[in-house]
């Protein structure tokens, strides 16, 4: 590629990287930039979950502290994150890019519509955690729907924290934070299972992975500096009209 190119895919990976640090959301600004510049759907996908993985280490790392007492259920949890992003790795891989690149802008509104709903999910989790009373009955097969999420996580991503965030408020009792520290960790174990499998599936975009897992720690070290300068839902409700314009614009190009 050109330097324009690298510099272009940095930039969104500097903002990706701060994105995913006050908001979420992220992957809707560089996966439109790796297609902008000419790398297939399917390849711009693997690159992306490559490259952003550093960026899910450091937010685990930072909830670590939540993940305190949660020891059985990150041993339960844990795997079917990893084996859903398996599983979603696969059917990328196996998906070609003329089915991939007819799905990229559903996916795009989907991840999008996702995010839209992030406010109205914390919400309705907090309502929830205060009512009276524990059931726990849920718990041992809350693996299932982690799974499942854990397989879109792994085929595209975008929106996969709020989806596991759903799933944990539905299947689990307990206080928000501490399901976000566990949607956290769940969310690594899926990233890091599919970005190991692409390692090997030869499609990656090493140089540009690089460039921008650099690009989004840099972001991150900056999304954390403006935490307390930038509301968090200006800036999601800025990247959900970014990605919806993005995915009307790939559905009807």
């Amino acid at each position: 590629m050109e330097i324009i190119n690298y510099l272009w895919v940095a930039l969104a990976a500097v903002a990706a990287g701060a994105i995913n640090a006050l908001a979420g959301g992220g992957t809707l600004v560089t996966f439109p930039a790796l297609i902008a510049v000419g790398i297939p759907a399917v390849a711009a996908s693997m690159t992306n979950t490559v490259a952003l993985c550093p960026g899910y280490f450091g937010a685990t790392y930072a909830q670590s502290q939540d993940l305190k007492g949660q020891e059985k259920r990150l041993k339960l949890l844990l795997p079917a994150g990893a084996v859903g992003g398996i599983i979603g790795g696969l059917l990328l891989a196996n998906s070609g890019e003329k089915l991939f690149s007819a799905l990229v802008p559903f996916l795009i509104l989907l991840a999008s519509g996702l995010l839209a709903i992030q406010d109205p999910l914390r919400a309705w989790l907090l309502r929830r955690a205060k009512q009276n009373g524990v059931d726990t009955s849920s718990e041992s097969w809350s693996w299932l729907p982690v799974g499942l999420a854990a397989i879109y996580g792994g085929y595209f991503g975008a929106g996969l924290s709020v989806i596991v965030l759903a799933v944990l408020g539905l299947t689990l009792e307990d206080t928000l934070t501490r399901l976000n520290g566990l949607k956290q960790a769940i969310s690594l174990s899926v990233n890091v299972a599919a970005a190991v499998f692409f390692v090997f599936s030869g499609k990656v975009v090493w140089d540009v992975a690089l460039v921008m897992a650099a690009g989004s720690l840099l972001g991150g070290v900056l999304g954390g500096r403006l935490a307390s300068r930038i509301k968090p839902s200006v800036l999601r409700w800025t990247v959900v009209v970014i990605g919806v314009a993005v995915g009307i614009y790939y559905l009807v190009r």
